[in-house]
């Protein structure tokens, strides 16, 4: 049998049933405090699950398992029923027959519409208080719902107090789900804690809907933002112990070494608490500056005329998953921000969160009585500074045109940053490695991106760089021709820029040297480059020639041979140039007298079978300040083997 999971919430002003037809559907109560059984409605978030037979839809094959939030609708626990809905599949929006659309009824809706929650059913509750009215009643529903994501949504009558329409609902779900896909296993586990408690004999236990990845038994896991790490003693998942919890599912977790935090005591920073998330160390850590893109709706609600503007500094509660922190807006591409427009903005958050670009977002005003826009993150690992840089502007305008294709994500990045690590892409994104590396793929084939070693760089920024390399080296050709190229430790200091992954530079060298380039002991130049003398040191390489000639066997000393600035650049251009050799600290020798020297040595070893070196010095015509780190440099080359005070010939040689 293929089960699938998906998480179903409802939405819906108070007192329409939700939590009754919950109760119905599931036989659970979601409504769990007393202080909720004392006031007939439901406060905080309630859970239930419900399996469907695929047989419903024609898929005899399929199970669904449904892990059900009911959400609070009274005006005052909207935070609540935020925390709620972050990551579903699908919500049942509820509207009591008897009342029909009510301020929460259309501020869930927007809720929803910002929150990316495209799937749904519009449930009609409390028809028995309707009765003769049902036509009429639907009728000005799908009235109120045009223009809304809900648009056309088939419309299921419900009595919870009756029984009737239970079955068409569980139908009109069964045919939904069928053709639902089901979340992605992205490797990336997120757990928004929405409860935390404590069991007698098991400890902390965190409740919350699991996105993106798998959790397993024994794992190790984090707490973010805090940073505390704890390991999974146990897992469940609708009341069931499992090894493993996946994608879409309710999941409760052991977390016996935490405490849940407490109003009234004092924080030790061990404990957890809802809007804290569980998830894996090497996935990143929270973030204080968020990059998005906020977009208002176009409704009213009930009694309003215009929405007051987003204006910048404005300061909000940002609504992430399960989380609630304050934050500060800086528009940045507007002035203001208007009834159903949208604009990028940059968010400095008073508690850092951890989140992924590609998750959505909810802003309500500071006092919590509004819902004032919803919204994207676009860049989760945003700097606080430079806001409104046009290089900035241009990669954030690039990404809110699609935010959830991988393609985008990608090239925005590389157009951004230059150049990447071929590899693993920063954690926070809502994108699999292997749909990374196929956006990657696409890059490169339609020619925005190019693999350079293991990097992969954006063409036109790539194209910069190697221009800017190209410049300091012919700079260096030009104005030191004695020069055999620029040294590496300076060309890297001419390209390398913040932010650049390791190896970078490295890759860089080995592209220029595919062409026009050559590497030559911590140097590059290009392979045309001819080392010349500038007219001030040709007097003293003269000197320094008419030198070494003089006693080609016998060579002066460095110190004899070189004095000053200027005969210290006239022996750095002839070592360069390769036309002497240095032997030791003390001895230069012309490279044609070295091969000469060589070539004795060999002659006489060849002939004599050992020597000594008084008798290489013999033979050689040098003397032994000479003949000692000569030999030295032919043991190290291979030419010559010494045994004891004797050298003979290396076999190979």
């Amino acid at each position: 049998m293929n089960v699938r999971h998906y998480i179903v919430a409802t939405a819906g002003h108070v007192d329409h049933g939700k939590s009754s037809l919950v109760k119905a559907l599931t036989g659970v109560d979601p409504d769990r405090l007393p202080e909720e059984k004392a006031r007939g409605i439901t406060i905080d978030l309630g859970f239930a699950h419900l399996e469907i037979p695929g047989s419903l839809a024609g898929k005899a094959d399929l199970t669904f398992k449904l892990g059900i939030v009911d959400v609070p609708g009274h005006e005052d626990f909207v935070k609540n029923m935020v925390a709620g809905v972050g990551s579903i599949d699908l919500a049942l929006f509820v509207v009591a027959a008897d009342d029909g659309w009510m301020p929460q009824t259309e501020e869930h809706l927007q809720i929803l519409s910002y929150l990316g929650v495209r799937r749904g059913i519009v449930v009609l509750t409390k028809t028995d208080l309707a009765e003769g009215r049902e036509v009429e009643v639907t009728s000005a529903l799908g009235e109120k719902l045009k223009g809304s994501t809900f648009e056309g949504t088939n419309i299921v009558p419900t009595s919870a107090i009756r029984g009737t329409g239970l079955d068409e609902l569980k139908q009109a779900l069964a045919s939904i789900l069928k053709d639902m896909p089901v979340q992605m296993d992205i490797g990336k586990p997120r757990l928004p804690v929405d409860r935390a408690f404590t069991l007698q004999g098991i400890g902390t236990v965190v409740t919350g809907t699991l996105t993106g990845g798998t959790l397993k038994r024994g794992q190790e896991v984090i707490v973010q933002p805090s940073g505390k790490t704890s390991r999974v003693r146990s897992l469940q998942s609708h009341n069931r112990n499992t090894d493993a919890c996946g994608p879409s599912t309710r999941t409760a977790v052991n977390l016996p070494d935490l405490a849940v935090a407490s109003k009234d005591q004092a924080a030790t920073g061990n404990e957890i608490h809802r809007g804290d998330v569980l998830t894996l160390k090497e996935l990143g850590r929270p973030s204080r500056f968020l990059d998005v893109v906020l977009e208002r709706t176009g409704r009213l609600m009930e009694g309003e005329e215009e929405l007051r503007p987003i204006r910048s500094r404005m300061r909000v509660r940002l609504h992430h998953c399960s989380s609630n922190t304050g934050a500060r807006i800086l528009l940045i591409n507007a002035g203001e921000l208007g009834r159903g427009q949208s604009c990028l903005a940059h968010l400095r958050l008073e508690t850092p969160v951890f989140a992924f670009a590609g998750d959505r977002f909810i802003l309500r005003d500071w006092s919590e009585q509004r819902t004032l826009a919803g919204g994207r993150i676009l860049d989760a690992e945003a700097e606080g500074r430079r806001v409104r840089s046009e290089a900035r502007v241009r990669f954030l305008t690039g990404r809110a045109a699609s935010p959830g294709d991988a393609s985008v994500f990608v090239g925005t990045q590389l157009a951004r940053d230059g150049v990447m690590r071929k590899g693993p892409m920063p954690s926070r994104v809502l994108f699999s490695q292997a749909e990374v590396e196929q956006a990657l793929s696409q890059l490169v084939k339609s020619g925005h991106a190019i693999a350079v070693g293991d990097m992969m760089t954006d063409p036109a920024w790539w194209a910069q760089v190697r221009q800017c390399a190209a410049e300091a080296i012919d700079a260096e050709h030009r104005d030191h021709p004695e020069h055999p190229g620029l040294v590496l430790t300076r060309l890297r200091a001419v390209v390398e820029g913040k932010g650049q992954p390791s190896g970078f530079f490295d890759a860089l060298v080995a592209d220029l040297c595919k062409s026009e380039f050559t590497q030559t002991a911590g140097a590059i130049r290009r392979r045309t480059h001819q080392l010349s003398l500038p007219p001030n040191l040709q007097g003293p390489v003269a000197q320094l020639r008419a030198a070494l000639a003089a006693k080609p066997m016998d060579p002066p000393s460095r110190k004899e041979l070189v004095s000053g600035p200027a005969g210290e650049q006239a022996l750095r251009f002839l070592l360069d140039a390769g036309e002497v050799i240095r032997i030791s600290d003390d001895i230069i020798f012309v490279a044609e007298s070295l091969r000469k020297a060589t070539e004795m040595v060999r002659g006489f070893l060849a002939a004599k079978g050992r020597g000594t070196a008084s008798d290489l010095r013999q033979a050689v015509g040098t003397s032994r300040r000479v003949i000692i780190p000569l030999l030295e440099r032919l043991d190290k080359e291979g030419v010559t083997v010494r045994q004891g005070d004797q050298r003979t010939l290396k076999k190979s040689a």
